[in-house]
């Protein structure tokens, strides 16, 4: 997209020559004050430089941005816009799916279709949607493979409908790659070259780990879908000028430690910090010699410490990659000499002005995991086995037999105490039950007997291993760990170990490139010896597709209740997002997870206990057979090559026979199909008229959800497997889906009936409306006692009988991936305004794009301090004054008890700047665009 002729008040308009080629460039040098600006801004004020119009962005926001007060809270709004759009199936398809319905809608408000295009790039990577249901078998990634066909088949036809249908719009098939590693390894282009301008390549996704390109100095970051899709439109991102934390990097990696756990580290750090709205930028004397897959990794895990980014400036380290995957020499010289003129170059020796600052010696990072249930909760290796006895106690209810009774005599028989510390209790772990409730480090345990015709007789207890999958853009990005985790295989396959049996192995790279590696390497056959055969090119586990777990583990966990484990080398760990039959989830790296695999339980302490014995009976420990960074380093250097990258995104949007043999419909518009139950008309703009109607205050709500603190997305949106007894189950069933078919709720984002009824059905969401109840239920007061109900039956009661609905919240509500649905779903629900004690950032934007007020309780304050229950009657007056083109600092709430008492507060109005407040008055940020579109 080229911007419309920038108003350029700084003369800042000038010509870079790069070997033959010439390019427009806006310099950042014409601006006073600019040079003094982190590296994050200066790519904002080129941004404004570049498409500066007078109304919109005028010269006031570009003197505003490069006279920045690093001190200052942010307060000045400013228009971003973004050189193109990064997407993943599953929020990409609902995208789509509103792109299409938009068409009809501009049609219908006398507008031309073909407005509704794409007007920057926009590319979307299939990678969410491939599913673990064959593991630790040779033909494990063709089964899988062709069972994602199978079950997602209207969908990739819509797909390759939208890849013909819209303009600048391209599609990644299934089976490629994770979109994060596609976009670092091939779309990335670092700088811009585009309509005869050169500028910085920035970006929005929708998916949160969007700021694994930050990595290569690429400023971008996640949003919901429907930001996306304005600003593929070409809407603008409004954002306030943010603070800018400076983390300086010093000293040198020690042996033995990856780059997941350096990463762990800095999100503990920034987590504690407090980064939430902020941008986050490395400095220092060692950036340079931290490598690429690293400071990916590290912006990878962004929103895991809170930050909208994690940047990294442009230096040799980005040049090294961008040759090594294939860029082309013309590419390269761009971004060397654009960056160096524009003053965008990493200089070691100069620390710019940062509104805050942390420091990281590299040399004091210890091996790490995180869990058990969110990312930034890091614990050392060396504790990992106290941390877990301590944890447990908050899952297992109700105190269980030591080997001090009489359990079942097989089970004794085959894992006595003495022998086998990791399963049960050994004598000097035994506690009382009195000392265990108390959190003390004693496991309880609970051995049960499990047969299996494949995998033999064996013991399952708490704290069991029950899946160790590599998996991730986080970690499958990095040579350093994958290679690492392939070199300990093997030492452990020469060294007589195996995986034990109830684990589920995985083995999901980010690209194939990964593929090439291992097999010039050799070391595929290691890997498949211990079960870690390839699976799928996408996120898997990590998104909660791991699969389901061998029927017979499944339901001896089930059915004893029993507290297993996953060990994942991803970035998300929530609660109920991995597995079903699994509660206690941990992060570590490759290396670790095969560890883990061996181990069998995270009841381990890999510093005194053995991993098993080798063929002469010697003990083995992970110290054993642990790779050291010299070989890890010669194997980089001598199995990854420039040419494997050219060879693997050569053809990167063809897909091959099964992708191109779909049948694809044809078209400006789309064919809905009545029948289908993957991808449907949504209602947004039914009704819409081409003005919008004044906003209202809110009267006589209802409380549909009273929630805790740390409420994520994930808690909020449909994620996972459809069960048949929920909402969803039955309307799959109504629509004659068997429930083999079901799929996930990810890879039916296309559906909003099937994803209104699973928003906040969430198997680990607690509503406190309810006592002592997990899940997606709630009280209707609509019926008589206000029984509990399916939080969406409830809400469809309330719509029948014209109750509005609120939800009240804790702290960080809204946290985690920035899904669309979280906002969508509640909308549709009926639910009006979120009150809460604070807020994610993409998640409270989202409320406003789809037309729900997100409100904060007064200071200090919270649901809890002020009486309320839930139970109550929501009056919220004031919103009304929105309707004079203002956005009032608070609004009144007050809420009813049954008894007539009143509780009466000034909630802030968390509509941060005049553009979310354009939005909610069109009910929406989609109505606002489209409005917009017709006027033009």
């Amino acid at each position: 997209m080229t911007a419309p002729a920038s108003k350029d008040s700084f003369g800042a308009r000038d010509t870079l020559k790069v070997g033959d080629a010439s390019y427009e460039v806006f310099r950042l040098n014409k601006v006073q004050g600019a040079q003094r600006l982190p590296y994050s801004l200066k790519i904002l004020l080129e941004n404004l430089l570049r498409t500066e119009d007078g109304a919109n962005i005028t010269a006031e926001h570009i003197r505003a941005l490069a006279d920045w007060d690093a001190t200052a809270d942010p307060s000045i709004e400013i228009q971003f816009t973004p050189a193109r759009v990064v997407m993943q199936d599953f929020t990409g398809v609902p995208c789509v799916v509103d792109l299409a319905t938009m068409r009809e809608a501009v049609t219908d408000l006398g507008g031309d279709p073909d407005k509704v295009n794409p007007l920057a790039p926009a590319e979307l990577v299939i990678d969410h949607s491939v599913i673990i249901d064959v593991f630790g078998r040779a033909d494990a990634f063709e089964r899988n493979v062709e069972i994602e066909y199978e079950r997602n088949r209207e969908r990739y036809q819509f797909l390759r409908w939208g890849q013909n249908a819209f303009e600048e719009f391209k599609v990644v098939p299934p089976g490629t790659g994770i979109v994060h590693q596609v976009n670092i390894e091939y779309l990335a282009r670092t700088v811009m070259a585009r309509g005869g301008q050169a500028y910085p390549d920035t970006v929005v996704g929708t998916d949160s780990h969007t700021t694994m390109v930050n990595g290569l100095g690429v400023l971008g970051w996640g949003v919901g879908g429907i930001e996306a899709e304005a600003a593929m439109l070409g809407q603008p991102v409004s954002m306030l000028i943010p603070r800018v934390v400076g983390f300086k990097l010093t000293g040198e990696i020690p042996a033995g430690v990856t780059a997941t756990d350096i990463v762990l580290t800095i999100t503990e750090m920034l987590r504690k910090h407090g980064v939430v709205g902020k941008f986050v930028e490395f400095y220092g004397e060692s950036v340079g010699s931290v490598p690429l897959a690293n400071r990916a990794t590290i912006g990878n895990m962004s929103p895991e410490f809170g930050s909208t980014a994690a940047i990294f400036p442009i230096d040799e380290e980005t040049l090294r990659y961008l040759k090594l995957t294939g860029r082309s020499a013309e590419q390269l010289a761009l971004v060397e000499a654009y960056a160096k003129e524009q003053g965008l170059w990493h200089d070691p020796s100069h620390e710019p002005v940062y509104s805050e600052y942390l420091e990281l010696d590299l040399s004091t990072v210890v091996p790490s995991i995180a869990g058990p249930k969110r990312p930034q909760d890091r614990i050392a290796l060396s504790d990992a086995k106290p941390a877990f006895r301590k944890s447990v106690h908050d899952y297992v209810e109700e105190q269980h037999p030591t080997p001090h009774t009489k359990v079942d005599e097989k089970v004794e028989e085959s894992f006595p105490a003495s022998d086998a510390p990791s399963l049960s209790f050994a004598e000097e772990d035994s506690v009382d039950i009195e000392s265990a409730a108390n959190g003390a480090t004693g496991r309880p345990s609970k051995p049960v007997l499990v047969k299996s015709e494949e995998r033999g007789e064996f013991v399952l207890d708490h704290g069991a291993v029950v899946i160790a999958s590599i998996t991730s853009c986080t970690n499958t990005s990095n040579p350093s760990v994958m290679l690492g985790a392939a070199l300990l295989a093997r030492n452990a396959v020469e060294k007589g170990l195996s995986v034990k049996p109830w684990v589920k192995t995985s083995m999901a790279p980010g690209s194939q490139v990964v593929t090439d590696y291992y097999e010039k390497a050799g070391l595929w056959p290691y890997l498949e010896k211990l079960g870690y055969h390839l699976v799928g090119y996408g996120c898997t586990t990590c998104i909660g597709n791991s699969g389901p777990l061998p029927e017979e583990i499944s339901a001896a966990v089930q059915e004893n209740d029993l507290t297993v484990v996953s060990v994942l080398s991803g970035n998300r760990n929530f609660e109920g997002r991995i597995n079903p039959d699994v509660k206690m989830n941990y992060l570590a790296s490759p290396p670790l997870v095969i560890a883990y695999a061996l181990a069998g339980t995270m009841d381990f302490d890999f510093e005194a206990q053995p991993l098993g014995q080798d063929t002469e009976g010697n003990d083995v420990f992970l110290r054993d057979i642990w790779p050291s960074t010299q070989e890890i380093q010669q194997t980089i250097d001598s199995a990854i090559t420039q040419e494997m990258f050219a060879k693997d995104y050569a053809d990167v949007f063809d897909g091959g026979e099964r992708w191109k043999s779909l049948p694809t419909p044809e078209g400006k518009t789309f064919d809905w199909d009545s029948e289908s139950t993957y991808v449907r008309k949504p209602p947004y703009f039914e009704g819409m008229q081409a003005e919008p109607s004044p906003v209202e205050d809110i009267a006589g709500a209802r409380v549909l959800a009273k929630l805790g603190d740390s409420v994520t997305t994930d808690h909020i949106s449909p994620a996972g497997a459809i069960k048949a007894d929920s909402p969803a189950g039955r309307y799959l069933a109504e629509h004659g889906v068997e429930r083999k078919d079901f799929n996930s709720y990810g890879s039916r984002r296309g559906n909003h009936e099937v994803m209104i009824r699973g928003t906040f059905a969430n198997i680990r969401l607690r509503n406190q409306l309810l006592d002592d109840v997990q899940g997606g239920y709630t009280r209707d007061f609509t019926q008589e006692g206000a029984p509990q109900a399916f939080i969406y039956d409830a809400a469809q009661n309330y719509a029948a009988a014209g109750i509005p609905l609120v939800v009240l919240g804790g702290k960080e509500y809204g946290s985690g991936s920035s899904r669309d649905w979280a906002a969508k779903g509640t909308s549709l629900l009926g639910v009006r305004a979120v009150i809460a004690e604070s807020f994610e950032r993409i998640h409270r934007s989202n409320l406003i794009g789809m037309g729900v007020i997100p409100l904060q309780f007064p200071a200090g304050e919270s649901a809890s301090s002020l009486g309320l229950d839930g139970t109550e009657t929501f009056d919220i007056a004031g919103i009304t004054t929105l309707n004079q083109g203002e956005t009032p600092r608070t609004v009144k709430v007050t809420a009813t008890k049954a008894d007539g008492t009143k509780v009466e507060f000034d909630a802030v109005v968390r509509i941060d700047t005049p553009g979310e407040a354009d939005y909610y008055r069109n009910g929406g940020i989609l109505q606002y665009v489209l409005r917009k579109m017709t006027r033009a």
